[in-house]
């Protein structure tokens, strides 16, 4: 009998590494039999949606018989107001994670070359690979992007480069100084790809968005997400900034109605909400402080973070740590997944969650 998928499928697609997400909050609940269960896996905000968002949500509903508008004017001018850009220049997609897949089928072709450091976010591998790129990895220094390195490996193939900034999963960033020598030195023919999902996090002097470089006119994007501190991954919406030409053309090869109605009335309410925004620093900046000590009195190496998660070292293998975690009804990211096979991944929760985690993962270590 004849083989369809071995023999008509794309072939790129049996190279992909399937994205392992963080446990759901109701599998470990069913699996184990725990009612009482927390979730610093996947670097959500603890502190939930802004009240704006879900006002304006909810108020949404009654519109749910209608398409929702196909080129989110209203959200485009509010983001564009907030950003001081153009309409024009903000492309809106149903998550980050569209909008890498929108960048790859728009720009790569069969052959080209992209660039991330590693270990990093896997979308970047995955939507250059679905198109037949070829994914150079350059390790990271330090726990963090080796741009250097990365501009060494540039070739005449090179058609994008990817910067997590802050990086996951090490929350680390590129300085100030290394990204502008960096920028001075890429050839205009890549584009350079910002990844800045955690960037609202960010605290240090050090941190410099890429915006700056769509201002200026350089071949960049930079991609932001309304699901980390604007607590609303639930309804998957993203926005990125470039310049009108690059968005243009990625405008073409958009799914029709991308984004729904209720996803845009809560993005559009979140920008609203600038007391939230800051709750949630505030929240992550004492939580960070009290994870810090608290791990540096157990002996723990992590890695200092400028997003909402810290990445650590247990000094045992991070899947029996994370089994022995979720017997506590604690659920964590490993981190073999990224290569690192001791260390864990743990979103900053709320006060209580971290006293939880620090606790729990203290007897685990123990036990």
């Amino acid at each position: 009998m004849f083989d369809f998928v071995k023999n008509r499928a794309r072939p790129e697609i049996f190279t992909l590494k399937p994205y392992v997400p963080g446990k759901p909050i109701e599998e470990v609940r069913r699996e184990l039999g725990l009612e009482d269960v927390i979730k610093l896996a996947s670097n959500e905000n603890p502190l939930g949606p802004s009240p704006l968002a879900m006002e304006a949500a909810a108020a949404s509903l009654g519109d749910l018989s209608m398409y929702p508008d196909a080129n989110c004017w209203l959200l485009k001018h509010k983001l564009a107001a907030h950003l001081g850009a153009d309409a024009g220049q903000i492309l809106v997609g149903n998550g980050s994670d569209e909008l890498l897949m929108m960048l790859a089928a728009a720009f790569i072709n069969q052959g080209d070359q992209v660039i991330y450091g590693t270990p990093t976010f896997s979308g970047y591998e995955f939507t250059a690979k679905i198109m037949g790129a070829d994914c150079l990895e350059i390790p990271l220094a330090d726990f963090t992007y080796d741009l250097e390195a990365i501009l060494a490996a540039v070739n005449e193939r090179t058609k994008m480069i990817y910067i997590c900034n802050p990086n996951n999963p090490t929350g680390t960033i590129v300085r100030k100084q290394g990204i502008q020598s960096f920028m001075d030195r890429v050839p205009d023919q890549v584009l350079v790809v910002f990844d800045e999902a955690y960037g609202e996090y960010a605290e240090s002097p050090e941190f410099i968005s890429g915006y700056q470089y769509v201002r200026e006119g350089r071949n960049a994007i930079v991609l932001h997400t309304f699901s980390k501190i604007y607590g609303l991954a639930g309804l998957r919406i993203g926005y990125a900034l470039t310049s009108s030409s690059i968005a243009e053309a990625v405008e073409r090869i958009r799914d029709p109605f991308n984004v729904n109605s209720m996803a845009q009335a809560g993005a559009r309410a979140a920008l609203d909400d600038s007391e939230h925004l800051r709750r949630s620093q505030e929240l992550n900046r004492q939580g960070k402080e009290y994870l810090y000590e608290s791990l540096t009195r157990m002996g723990l190496f992590h890695v200092p973070t400028e997003a909402n998660f810290i990445f650590l070292d247990t000094g045992r293998s991070c899947r029996q740590v994370f089994e022995s975690l979720l017997q506590r009804g604690v659920i964590i990211r490993c981190g073999d997944v990224f290569g690192y096979p001791n260390f864990i991944r743990v979103t900053i929760g709320t006060g209580e969650q971290n006293r939880r985690f620090i606790e729990s993962l203290t007897q685990v270590l123990r036990g």
